[in-house]
């Protein structure tokens, strides 16, 4: 199953998709693709430890080529329920495959969504948080361009094939796609 959890900054999008893989599963994984580059991010990534922090997350760090990422499951869950993974988060990824040495450059969202299929083929539940940055006008860097460009490519590729697609504003989760699961 894939679940795509969208929302702007701040929106309240990480805390729900959390919720989202509680449910989901015993047996989590928490696929963390921030690089540490100055304090605010150092900030976040602190942030978003105490948030799971008890949660039964198990961290893989993964700034780049998620197709490459094996999720080391468990011969207990094997038998009993497919694990998930919460990927935090796909907007984040794509930065890094677009503008880190390494990465996939003008393929990015593709390789992107060759990590997504991987994690799929391994019968892992997958919820993918991706920004909503599309709201803001003006005028935009040639390089900003083209992260817009390939992250509204993401985005609609993953909503396609998602069982689940929520938005969320202000806290509230909004179902576009799919329904709601358990005590969500």
């Amino acid at each position: 199953m894939l679940a795509l959890v969208l929302g702007e900054a701040a929106s309240g999008k990480s805390e729900f998709a959390e919720k989202l893989a509680l449910e989901l599963s015993a047996e989590r994984y928490y696929i963390a693709t921030m690089q540490v580059a100055d304090a605010e991010s150092q900030r976040r990534i602190e942030r978003h430890r105490q948030m799971r922090r008890g949660k039964g997350f198990s961290t893989l760090e993964r700034e780049l080529d998620l197709a490459g990422l094996q999720i080391p499951v468990t011969e207990r869950t094997a038998q009993t329920e497919r694990p998930v993974a919460l990927l935090e988060c796909a907007s984040t990824l794509l930065g890094n495959e677009l503008y880190l040495p390494g990465g996939a450059g003008l393929q990015s969202w593709q390789a992107i969504w060759a990590g997504v299929e991987n994690i799929l083929r391994q019968q892992v539940h997958l919820v993918a948080v991706s920004n909503c940055v599309f709201t803001e006008g003006g005028a935009h860097s040639p390089e900003m361009g083209e992260y817009l460009r390939q992250l509204g490519l993401l985005n609609q590729k993953l909503a396609l094939k998602a069982d689940l697609v929520f938005e969320v504003c202000c806290g509230l989760p909004i179902c576009h796609k799919g329904g709601y699961i358990g005590n969500l």
